[in-house]
């Protein structure tokens, strides 16, 4: 893969000059510059090409790089740079940005080392909402790395390189060592691709080294990446779920977004001095007091344990939340703090016989199919036979959340106890809980929330929809009050098309009838 060679003062497309490096990665040289018929400071971008291409390939390349960039662009203004030419020329691709103020992020990484958690936790932050913005216009970046994102002094990025992805058939045109392990195969990608480099990232930032070094060349250094055992993080601290978590070689086990925004927002809201979460992200930090909801949308109650049992779910080919999972292995996004929800419409599912609770609390027969599983913590519940326990998340106020499911299968049930609900579990649901789940993709409630009983005691049903990685996704939730602050929510989750398949309807009812607190 040749790379020009130009010196200052070159007229890129006639009228953009070159000045002086701002920085350098494996096969991308950033220039600042000018418009020499305006005077305006402006960023060029010299990446190297394999080899020339036709004019009319060329012509298609820099057209989709303006026309990518631009579409993102438009979604976060102030968080993606704003391409104003794209040219190739001298057997690389040129692309001239507006000056955005900021400083590569490499350039810090190089000049200060290692980030702290919260400050390395906000910039993760900041990507996390920009990926978001273009993966829900079917964007993939594809070229993200530490070089394309511009650290201003507030704190804010700005992201560039929109549209580099496939622009001609190397697997990677620039720093190969961010590439993601299917990109490394030369495999076609997607979303979860981004995600790999985000925790490459966030890797970087914390351990102040790459997770993957630069090898010297373009297929040694994806080999490498494709091939090497990532090195355990021992500086990340309560970034290392999330890290790890994101840099899985399956894509289909890679986080999901929800879940990394949980895991973020909780390492900023444990440091003292990080300062308020930008605030498309303020209303996440509301979960205090709720149960737990599952969904392709959530925000966590028991923040600190959503990564936790995102991460063990993904060890078994589950994706957490509202984020990028593979066929078959879909999973509905992990619900944080979940309060009772009101019963939508349709209301809840009338228990049906052989499956119909028992007046006295002891629990229902347990349907064919089925077995009662007893959990340590004082609860049971019927599953279907080959379903297991996912991983359990706690929270240091004794919250705690266990997620069942089977590998293979998109379907979850997830039950949370807290010992902080609020005294209306209609409330919970609306105030606690909903204004979280309004930040995600498609989010619409079904019906009402419904104040309701179960087993005696104050409940409140609701669902709703979402976006799960373009799967649409349904879950209803029941949380009901134990008395003195304590309750449990169950939260079933399923794609939205088989929602009113008669196996997850009885699967439902199931839970309904059978689930008890042990000695309650």
């Amino acid at each position: 893969m040749g790379r020009a060679h130009v010196s200052a003062h070159h007229l890129v497309a006639g009228r953009h000059r070159l000045l002086e490096v701002v920085h350098r990665e494996t096969n991308r040289v950033c220039w600042s510059g000018e418009d020499t018929g305006t005077g305006r400071p402006c960023l060029v971008t010299q990446v190297g090409l394999p080899e020339d291409p036709p004019d009319e390939s060329a012509r298609r390349m820099t057209g989709r790089v303006v026309r990518t960039c631009e579409t993102v662009r438009l979604l976060r203004p102030d968080r993606v740079a704003a391409v104003v030419d794209a040219v190739v020329e001298h057997g690389a691709l040129w692309t001239v940005t507006e000056r955005v103020g900021g400083t590569p992020l490499s350039e810090l990484l190089a000049e200060r080392g290692a980030f702290t958690h919260a400050r390395a936790a906000r910039v993760g932050l900041e990507l996390l909402d920009v990926l978001e913005a273009a993966h829900g216009q079917g964007i993939t970046h594809g070229e993200l790395s530490p070089g394309q994102v511009f650290v201003r002094e507030e704190g804010s990025v700005v992201v560039a390189g929109f549209g580099l992805a496939g622009a001609t058939l190397a697997p990677r045109l620039t720093a190969p060592s961010y590439a993601s392990p299917e990109q490394a195969r030369d495999e076609r990608i997607g979303p979860t691709a981004d995600l790999w480099t985000l925790g490459a990232i966030l890797y970087a930032m914390v351990e102040g080294r790459p997770a993957f070094r630069d090898r010297g060349g373009l297929e040694a250094t994806l080999k490498g990446v494709d091939r090497l055992p990532l090195l355990t993080p021992v500086r990340a601290g309560p970034l290392t779920p999330v890290v790890q978590g994101l840099l899985r070689r399956n894509s289909r086990e890679r986080l999901s977004r929800p879940v990394v925004r949980e895991a973020l927002l909780q390492v900023l809201s444990e440091d003292p001095d990080a300062g308020t979460p930008p605030a498309p992200r303020a209303a996440a930090r509301r979960a205090g007091r709720g149960w737990n909801r599952r969904t392709a949308v959530s925000v966590t109650a028991v923040a600190a344990a959503t990564v936790t049992v995102a991460v063990l779910a993904a060890a078994h080919g589950l994706s957490g939340t509202g984020g990028d999972t593979g066929a078959g292995t879909r999973q509905r996004p992990s619900s944080p703090a979940a309060p009772p929800a009101g019963t939508a419409a349709p209301p809840s599912p009338a228990p049906r016989p052989g499956a119909t609770p028992s007046p006295s609390g002891s629990g229902a027969a347990v349907p064919a199919g089925f077995r009662r599983y007893r959990a340590p913590e004082g609860f049971s519940v019927a599953l279907p036979g080959n379903w297991r326990r996912l991983g359990t998340s706690r929270a240091p106020d004794g919250s705690y959340r266990a997620v069942f499911g089977a590998v293979g299968d998109p379907r979850t049930l997830a039950v949370t106890y807290s010992e902080r609900a609020g005294a209306d579990p209609v409330a919970v649901w609306r105030d606690e809980v909903e204004p979280g789940l309004e930040r995600w993709s498609g989010y619409r409630r079904v019906g009402g929330i419904r104040a309701t009983t179960y087993r005696g005691r104050e409940a409140a049903d609701m669902e709703w929809l979402a976006e799960d990685d373009g799967v649409r996704v349904r879950t209803f939730g029941r949380g009901f009050l134990l008395g003195g602050g304590r309750s449990f929510s169950l939260r079933w989750t399923t794609p939205a098309a088989d929602w009113d398949d008669a196996a997850n309807e009885r699967a439902l009812t199931a839970f309904l009838a059978t689930f008890r607190e042990e000695g309650g």
